[in-house]
């Protein structure tokens, strides 16, 4: 605010302070209840529109779930490049969004340009949109939906068949254990998947910090929503998911988000109405939808054992299954979906590393410090760097090796080693993790044993409610009674009272012009601010003392109940005590699955081209670390490009050997190092080969004395002098051509007549157990490490 004479030059300066800032605080207080006016007139308008996604984005609905045999109340729009992003290239990766269903309607992945949406539109990417209606279709069920976007998927793949890869699909929320459960379900569907901040493992958190998790148990369990439902006939509204949300932070609920459209409200009241307008905008879902959400997953935590299946019972869902890299982005500030619920239902899978390998999955994690779980999808900051360096690692995450990664994301400077490979502001690498990682961000799992109590109260009590207490309530609910309920709803109720239906409100838009017509400014070093500002921290940190409180009390309460032997023997369980932690037992389908793989490669380890033994050698010097660095994979991709073999050397041949040749050094790597000279025939073309190595391994910085040393171990086993970093070569005269560097075109010279051909073996084609496996057992926390 700048500066301005007073007011009141003839009165005492302290006075006139204090009569400026009355005066601005009077006409901030008419501005603010104007815009509260706004916000409500917006909700009203929004709803009589038939609230559609709050995108900034033009769009075209291409397939609409509701008219699909077995219909939902979804569609997949296509999203339309605006004038200042380049042309769409039908050839690229098509991106699709799946936004969260879980009050709120769509369009948060693309509420702005700078967004997950405004990303891919930017690299010139086709992009989907995975939208909703308001109404669910009568009937419809969680299948329903997810038979919906795998439709919605094939459609994306049918459009797109020269695409450089499957779609890479993005789930936010609630939308990544959807997309989860549909890439187990169907895996040949997708390529690779974003789940930001999404929810996989329930039952996960600190203590002290994670509330939200106790309030199913505090509830007596699932029959809270079941109830919702019969209140609105068959339906459960979405603002029941808002109030709860609101009560994790009842500081900026109840003051800090209003106290800054007050203190700002000049500038603020563009962003305000903005976000309100999707914030505001509530959606419904049938009762039993939400049933499956609370009794699958929310207190029963059934997917990551296994123990989801398709209403038939015809198609068990198993993570497991999923073929393509799966990426998990979260943040420690993110208080709906901590770093716990979205990670630890890798450890519930997976014992090690080497397990997640066996399985060929392909996991990375990304943990951002601060920003909130909205930021997640909304900041401009995290759009800017973790979702564009996703999309612009995309290539490499897909051949990235099985295993568990973490994803570093650093900035730039004119300084940083092979600046020239970085493809944007910053460098991603991805470091090698183990589950045991994982599991040192928790602080145990023990507390996680509480939770199968609540499951089976949960259980007992629903079917206490089903069976007495549900069939009155549907008896005296009707269509009427639930819209009344509905419109009682606060978050619905508080912006219909402010707003042009209430003659007093609609009487402060005048009034509003006026103080706009006369506004002065107040000076920034008005002490009366200064004042202002301690009592809006003042009331800050009594709500946040209030809020602390109150989720301690709930936590002990939750788990004196929870945690007390007598339950758990009432509901047939033992004591926590006495539930002792089991080892995970290997499931036989997936030694046999190896042991066939092993036989089936077996021949690999002598045979391939010289390219298959450049990219060998290139994965054995390397794995010692295990960080793979995206200005190594660049140079690859660059040298490939610049000798015209990337058009020969597809992505999906290039996963497949990098895959395939990472299998057999892990195996045994000494017989993967001894068969090099099998694929390098020429001791020319293998001094080739190894200059070209240490060339692409130094872009990231100087080598490592691992890899250094592994490089030796190559030189010796490829019969070569020892490798020496390369001394600084002077000028050559001018009439003399400066030496050439050693390329893969060089190196592919050796090679037969087609020599990029290269026979795979293709996991599909590896025998698969004639007998089924019994299922796993659960196993609620795993063996520490």
């Amino acid at each position: 605010m700048s500066s301005q004479p007073a007011a009141f030059p003839f009165i005492p300066t302290p006075l006139t302070q204090a009569l400026d800032y009355w005066t601005d605080a009077w006409q901030r207080g008419v501005l603010f209840v104007d815009v509260l006016r706004e916000r409500g007139n917006v909700y009203l308008e929004h709803s009589r529109s038939g609230k559609p996604p709050v995108l900034v984005f033009d769009y075209e609905i291409i397939v609409d779930g509701r008219t699909l045999e077995r219909p939902a109340n979804y569609a997949l729009a296509a999203i339309q490049a605006p004038a200042d992003c380049p042309a769409t290239d039908a050839k690229k990766r098509p991106f699709v969004v799946i936004d969260p269903r879980a009050g709120h309607g769509p369009g948060i992945g693309g509420f702005k340009m700078d967004s997950e949406i405004g990303i891919a539109l930017k690299q010139g990417h086709p992009c989907y949109f995975v939208m909703f209606f308001p109404q669910p279709v009568p009937g419809q069920t969680i299948e329903c939906v997810a038979r919906a976007e795998a439709a919605f998927l094939a459609k994306v793949n049918a459009l797109h068949p020269e695409a450089a890869g499957k779609p890479f699909v993005i789930g936010n929320c609630q939308g990544g254990w959807a997309l989860a459960m549909l890439a187990a379900a169907a895996p040949e569907l997708v390529g690779p998947l974003l789940l930001a901040g999404s929810p996989l493992s329930y039952w996960a958190g600190e203590r002290g910090k994670n509330p939200m998790r106790y309030s199913g148990g505090l509830m007596g369990g699932t029959w809270g929503a079941s109830f919702a439902g019969d209140l609105g006939h068959g339906s459960f509204d979405g603002a029941y998911l808002v109030n709860n949300f609101e009560q994790l932070d009842p500081a900026n609920t109840y003051w800090n988000k209003l106290y800054r459209l007050y203190e700002s409200v000049d500038t603020e009241r563009e962003r305000f109405l903005e976000f309100e307008r999707w914030w505001g905008g509530h959606y419904l879902l049938n009762k039993a939808e939400m049933e499956w959400i609370t009794q699958k997953l929310f207190v029963g935590n059934r997917l990551t054992a296994g123990e989801v299946t398709t209403e038939d019972g015809s198609v068990r869902i198993d993570l497991r299954n999923i073929r393509s890299p799966i990426v998990v982005f979260a943040s420690w500030g993110d208080n709906i979906t901590p770093p716990q619920q979205a990670l630890n239902w890798i450890p519930d899978l997976y014992d090690s590393a080497e397990d997640i390998r066996v399985n060929e999955q392909t996991i990375v994690y990304c943990l951002h410090e601060q920003v909130g779980h909205l930021g997640i999808f909304v900041s401009a900051g995290v759009a800017n760097k973790e979702h564009s360096e996703f999309a612009s690692a995309l290539d490499l995450i897909d051949v990235l090796p099985p295993g568990l990664y973490e994803a570093i994301i650093e900035d730039t400077h004119p300084e940083t080693p092979g600046l020239e490979y970085v493809e944007g502001r910053y460098v991603i690498r991805f470091e090698p993790r183990d589950v045991a990682d994982i599991l040192a961000l928790d602080d145990g799992r023990n507390d996680e044993r509480a939770f199968e109590v609540v499951r089976r109260v949960a259980e007992i009590n629903q079917g206490v409610y089903d069976a007495f207490v549900s069939p009155w309530v549907r008896a005296f609910s009707n269509d009427y009674s639930a819209a009344f309920w509905r419109h009682l709803n606060p978050a619905r109720f508080e912006r219909a009272f402010f707003s042009d239906l209430n003659p007093a409100v609609a009487a402060v838009k005048p009034l509003a012009e006026s103080v706009r017509a006369a506004r002065t400014q107040l000076a920034d070093d008005n002490p009366l601010l200064a004042a202002q500002q301690q009592v809006s921290d003042a009331v800050v940190r009594a709500l946040d003392a209030w809020r602390d409180a109150r989720d301690a009390a709930q936590e002990r309460t939750f788990f004196s109940i929870y945690d007390a032997p007598w339950l758990a023997a009432l509901t047939g369980l033992k004591p926590a005590a006495e539930r002792a932690l089991r080892a995970r037992e290997k499931d036989w389908d997936q030694e046999e699955r190896l042991r066939l793989k092993r036989a089936a490669l077996d021949a690999y380890y002598e045979k391939g081209s010289p390219v298959v033994g450049f990219l060998r050698l290139l994965i054995y010097v390397a794995i010692g670390t295990g960080v793979v660095d995206e200005r190594v994979f660049n140079g690859i991709r660059r040298v490939m490009r610049d000798v015209g073999l990337e058009e020969k050397m597809t992505l999906a041949k290039l996963k497949d050997i990098i895959k395939r040749q990472t299998f057999l050094v892990r195996q045994d790597e000494e017989r993967a190092l001894n068969g090099l000279p099998s694929l390098l025939p020429e001791a020319h073309y293998r001094r080739q080969a190894l200059d070209l190595a240490r060339e692409l391994l130094a872009l990231p910085g100087k080598i490592s004395d691992e890899k250094e040393a592994r490089l030796a171990r190559v030189a010796d086993v490829l019969g070569l002098t020892a490798v020496e970093p390369p001394a600084p070569v002077e000028a050559a005269p001018a009439e003399q051509p400066a030496p050439a560097k050693p390329t893969i075109e060089a190196i592919e010279t050796a090679a037969p007549a087609d020599p990029v051909k290269v026979e795979t073996v293709a996991s599909a084609e590896i025998p698969t157990p004639a007998a089924k496996p019994a299922p796993r057992k659960r196993r609620v926390t795993p063996k520490k490490a």
